[in-house]
């Protein structure tokens, strides 16, 4: 390889519901002896999910598989309400790791619902967060991909909102607006849209510096909605190659010039890290930052309250609640949280 120089989009990598959920799963690794069942993947990355894997939690996509008893967490993606009160029922102890955006959402679906509307919900077929969703109020919700989507379906009448996947992009979005706003000239939806800060913080970072890379690497797992938004996006920007990667070693050995390089919303920045020192550009990194962001969303509350109840004796150590005084989970970050969850287990 012969790369000159690398930019480096900022932001990248996780965001604020991602952090959330590996760390809300992490604090229940240390606080559980016994095996923790997560149901379907905490976030959509492999590198993450091996990681918590080797530590002994167990990924299932059906609760049938989590033994009665078992300390349970839903994933970040959100779960219809029917998993929800079984889940609540079967383990001894749940966790829901829901994003507080896609909790959103499944409030609007809920309120609309009531209200007699009809929802259009735009939304990748057989994605976790948009089985969940729909799974809100089944009876009215249609969902669509495409703005041809929107002229195949029936007639709804003229009460009828639209709402969307939280990790689309803006051009997954574009086209199906205009099309249901001609449709229905009274569409309901909420005035701040359901498409996830986040996600529209990446994409508009790699639209900075796309237009002088000869190719970018995107980081992030192959069922990772928002980082296939990244390689879409970056292909129809013109960029002349576009490399989906998940780890360093998948980096082709004929990238040349300049490179950009980001990572979709619940890729390690470790591996951003592995990927850059592979890359090793001769002219060095220049990041490309296009904002700054500070968003926090705290762990679930029965989490809070059990961290709390043990800190005083448990002693689980730092990436964990102090053994005294107040539960500071904002202080430590997702990657130095299972950085030091894997220290632990080494040492054991």
């Amino acid at each position: 390889m012969y790369v000159d120089r690398v930019l480096l989009a900022d932001p990248r990598g996780f965001c604020a519901g991602v952090e959330m959920a590996i760390k809300a799963l992490t604090w229940m690794v240390r606080a559980f002896d016994e095996p923790v069942y997560c149901y379907h993947e905490i976030v959509h990355n492999r590198v993450v999910v091996e990681r918590f894997e080797t530590l002994g939690v167990v990924f299932v996509d059906d609760l049938d598989e989590v033994p009665e008893g078992a300390p349970l967490m839903l994933s970040a993606h959100g779960s219809a309400p029917e998993v929800v009160r079984r889940a609540g029922e079967l383990a001894g102890y749940r966790v829901d790791a829901v994003c507080p955006l896609v909790t959103k959402v499944h409030h609007e679906v809920r309120t609309r619902s009531e209200k007699g509307y009809q929802i259009v919900y735009v939304g990748h077929a057989g994605h976790e967060e948009a089985e969940g969703t729909m799974a809100v109020a089944p009876e009215v919700v249609h969902r669509v991909e495409r703005a041809d989507d929107v002229e195949a379906l029936g007639d709804l009448g003229d009460r009828v909102a639209l709402l969307a996947q939280t990790t689309l992009s803006h051009r997954d979005w574009a086209g199906v607006v205009d099309a249901a706003a001609d449709r229905w000239p009274h569409l309901w939806s909420p005035e701040r849209g359901d498409l996830c800060f986040a996600t529209t913080n990446r994409q508009a970072a790699l639209l900075d510096l796309v237009d002088r890379c000869d190719a970018v690497v995107v980081i992030g797992s192959r069922n990772s909605s928002n980082t296939g938004a990244l390689v879409r996006l970056a292909e129809e920007a013109g960029c002349p190659r576009v490399e989906w990667i998940n780890r360093a070693d998948e980096l082709p050995d004929d990238l040349h010039g300049t490179v950009g390089v980001t990572a979709g919303a619940s890729a390690p920045d470790e591996v951003v890290e592995a990927v850059v020192a592979s890359l090793a550009p001769r002219d060095g990194v220049e990041t490309v930052r296009h904002t700054d962001e500070d968003e926090y969303f705290p762990p679930p509350r029965n989490l809070r309250d059990l961290l709390a109840s043990i800190r005083a004796f448990a002693g689980l150590g730092f990436a964990g609640p102090p053994p005294a005084g107040s539960f500071d989970d904002r202080s430590v970050d997702a990657s130095e949280a299972l950085a030091a969850l894997d220290y632990l287990s080494s040492a054991t």
